[in-house]
């Protein structure tokens, strides 16, 4: 009888103490929902540019919350907004003395071609600074001469054109695409020299800008524009079979360096991994090529060589390199 109820009130005790632990688990199970419905999700937010230079030195100010920002986030837009202002005395330089300027910017797909025009422009007088990017040709443009769809674009005096892609896509993009024949981009390629030698004597001064982003990178902006609903516009056909045709974007790359790159219209390289870098080093370079009025220092305005590549010393790189595609720069 003893045994009986000692094993009885083990039994009890046991009963009791896993209630315990079941009625604890349920108010722990209780107090993880209550704080997760009442404790607001991390929202990431991304500042617009120039926002936190403008709020820097403000202080503390009622109704506003403290963040952080990344040191060189801050050194970027100090620095962008210095070249932005040398970018407007270079605006009225030229027109007051009334140049013509064009600026092509080429490049691979999600090479930040786009975004660099975009810095560049931002503070400039639109009276006379354009961006052309153009659509594909119409029906009756397909039988007009190839360049005269660009040439009603070039600027009059006092302006400055960027275009955002340009004459350049019959050496690389249609005729991988088979937009183009062989034939025609051949004829291309002989007459674009002799095109912008033309300009170029005619008084334009002529930039000419390729944007080299590698494979790797490139995979990844298309694959944060795809995830990104105000960047999706940016994701064509096209550019998704840019991965694919990789190695025949860089044939053609060498091939349009080799027959264009000229002493009177060179090519500039500007790599663009980094777009930051990218985008500072491609305005410098525009900067210390124009003889504006009041320009800051040659040191201050001093591209990046590891950046900013002359179009000779690519082809040199290029042509050591062309056996081993993974070894070159897109």
């Amino acid at each position: 009888m003893g045994k009986k109820k000692g094993k009885e009130k083990a039994v009890s005790s046991n009963s009791v103490k896993a209630r315990e632990e079941n009625q604890q688990a349920v108010v722990r199970a209780t107090l993880d929902k209550e704080k997760k419905t009442t404790t607001p999700s991390v929202v990431k937010i991304k500042l617009s540019e120039h926002e936190a230079l403008k709020n820097f030195e403000k202080g503390k100010r009622k109704n506003c919350v403290q963040i952080w920002i990344k040191k060189k986030t801050l050194e970027y837009e100090k620095e962008l907004r210095k070249l932005q202002i040398e970018l407007l005395k270079m605006q009225n330089y030229i027109k007051a003395k009334g140049m013509r300027v064009v600026m092509l910017f080429e490049g691979r797909d999600a090479a930040g071609k786009g975004g660099t025009i975009k810095r560049i422009t931002e503070h400039l007088n639109p009276r006379g600074a354009r961006v052309v990017a153009l659509e594909k040709p119409s029906d009756r443009e397909k039988t007009q001469w190839y360049f005269q769809r660009y040439v009603q674009h070039l600027p009059s005096a006092g302006e400055i054109v960027f275009f955002d892609r340009s004459w350049y896509n019959r050496a690389m993009v249609e005729p991988i695409m088979g937009f183009c024949t062989d034939e025609q981009n051949k004829r291309f390629l002989k007459d674009v020299p002799l095109f912008e030698e033309m300009l170029v004597k005619d008084g334009i001064k002529l930039f000419k800008f390729y944007f080299s982003v590698s494979k790797s990178e490139q995979l990844r902006r298309f694959q944060s524009r795809e995830n990104h609903p105000l960047k999706q516009y940016k994701i064509s056909p096209v550019d998704k079979m840019a991965q694919e045709l990789w190695d025949q974007y860089t044939v053609k790359k060498f091939q349009m360096l080799s027959e264009t790159n000229r002493t009177i219209a060179p090519w500039t390289i500007i790599r663009s991994d980094n777009k930051k870098k990218a985008r500072l080093n491609c305005i410098k370079f525009i900067l210390s090529n124009i003889d504006y009025e009041g320009k800051i220092s040659a040191e201050e305005l001093k591209p990046d060589p590891e950046i900013v590549i002359s179009g000779i010393d690519e082809l040199k790189y290029m042509e050591e390199n062309l056996l081993r595609q993974d070894e070159l720069p897109g």
